[in-house]
């Protein structure tokens, strides 16, 4: 399976934040490690899959009311 692996920076051109943005709001938050993301050989560094943001993006899932102050409402 060909996966386009990205680094923060190269993430952060594309989907138009900041990396510092996505480091800070988006990991664990958003993003799940292990299926959005990857650090290889348990390290710091972080590659993002591409495939899988992307459908991230454009999924058409309903998750849930978004709250103003950053949770969700599951009635």
């Amino acid at each position: 399976m060909q996966q386009t692996l990205l680094t923060t920076d190269e993430l952060a051109e594309r989907i138009k934040y900041s990396a510092r943005y996505i480091c800070r709001h988006l990991l664990d938050n958003k993003l799940i490690e292990g299926v959005h993301y990857v650090r290889p050989f348990n390290g710091r560094k972080i590659l993002f899959c591409w495939e899988r943001i992307e459908e991230e993006i454009f999924s058409t899932k309903a998750n849930g009311i978004p709250m103003a102050a950053g949770g969700v409402y599951y009635g």
